[in-house]
Order: structure tokens, then sequence, then C-alpha cells
């Protein structure tokens, strides 16, 4: 079971009609253009559809675009998922298991998409107003098509910055995502969007 929520889990990050107002599609917009690269930490809970208590976890996101990311859960189970442009590597050290995917396959239509992808966002999703709430201005992205797992993405916006991330999946799981200590263009080393997967896991896919 708890294998299966992780999976699910994983599947929710790797597997991201015009705002009724111009200000907020160039809002939008502005923050994808404006943004090559990407650091923050992140805490997140992951919701069951029977509302049981939240699965909270928290680590480090970094993204260089288009393509590249590192997202790194570092509490309470160590997760790593690593985006080189070509591949994705999820790595479960408690597993003893590495899972690959040609980074196309994985990220086109993915909630990772909306951060990580180029600017064509409406190739792939659906955006529409989703109001405010909490103090944010509200972005709902709805996948095109329709294997992608999940139903649809909310983004929240502060001003200029990101701050935080919904997401519904196809499993009726809702995982809330609060960014923080988020920088804008920091210079990133490429060694940390490489992976090579670890002496002795089992490398399951590509």
């Amino acid at each position: 079971m708890k294998f299966a929520q992780k999976f699910r889990l994983t599947a929710a990050l790797v597997l991201f009609p015009l705002f009724a107002h111009a200000g907020a599609v160039d809002q939008l917009h502005e923050f994808l253009k404006s943004t090559r690269t990407l650091r923050a930490d992140f805490a997140q809970a992951v919701i069951s559809k029977n509302g049981r208590k939240p699965q909270q976890s928290s680590g480090t996101v970094a993204i260089s675009r288009p393509g590249k990311l590192r997202w790194e859960i570092q509490k309470p189970y160590p997760q790593l998922i690593v985006g080189d442009g070509e591949k994705i590597w999820i790595h479960d050290p408690e597993l003893q298991q590495v899972t690959v995917r040609k980074a196309g396959q994985a990220i086109g239509g993915s909630p990772a998409a909306l951060l990580s992808g180029n600017n064509d966002l409406e190739k792939n999703f659906t955006l529409r107003d989703a109001g405010e709430a909490e103090g944010l201005v509200w972005v709902e992205a709805i996948p095109k098509v329709g294997d992608s797992g999940f139903e649809s993405v909310r983004l929240g916006f502060s001003g200029k910055d990101l701050t935080a991330m919904e997401l519904r999946d196809s499993f009726g799981q809702t995982t809330l995502i609060r960014f923080s200590k988020l920088e804008r263009n920091p210079a990133l080393p490429a060694a940390i969007f490489k992976f090579a997967p670890p002496a002795g896991v089992d490398v399951v896919g590509e």
C-alpha cells in the first residue's frame, strides 16, 4: 500500500480558455518567459479521496528550462526525480529501485511541463482563470490528453512569484505544494541535472 501511495505521488510530480482578463494571461506567460532557472524549497501534502490524514513531505526543487528538473524529497522518505532533457530518472532508495522514462513521454502533458517545459502551454493544456483565494491569484491548467493521469493543476501566484501548486489526479487524490525561498534565475550547476543509478539498484524502464 505504501509503495502504491508513493508511486501515485511520483506520478503526480513527473507525469506540472484564456484568462478572463489579459493581465492574468500576461502574468503567467511573463513568469515563464522571464524564468530560465528556478530553485526553491517545498512542502507538500497528499490528501486521499476519502480525506484521511494527509501524507506530508518536504524537500527542494531546481529547474532549468526547457526540460531539466531536479525534485528531491528529503523527509520523511527520501526520493529523487531528475530530468536531464532526454530522460526522467526516479530513484527510490527505500525500494532500491530506479525507474527511467523518456522525457517526452513523461513530461509532455504533465504538471512538470508547466514549469520545466517550453512556453507553448496551450499546446498541452487548456488554461483558465481560477479566481483569487488565500491571498493568491490562481490559474487552472487542464491537460488536453486523456492519459496524463491528471484531471487538473492549479498554480497560485503572489505578485510575480509562484507560491503554490495544487494537483488533482485521476485517483481522486489532491497534492498541495507550497514553495518557499524561491529564487528565479540562479546559477545552477549542470551536474545536478545528471543521474547515474547507484550500484546494486534495480533499473526499470528505458
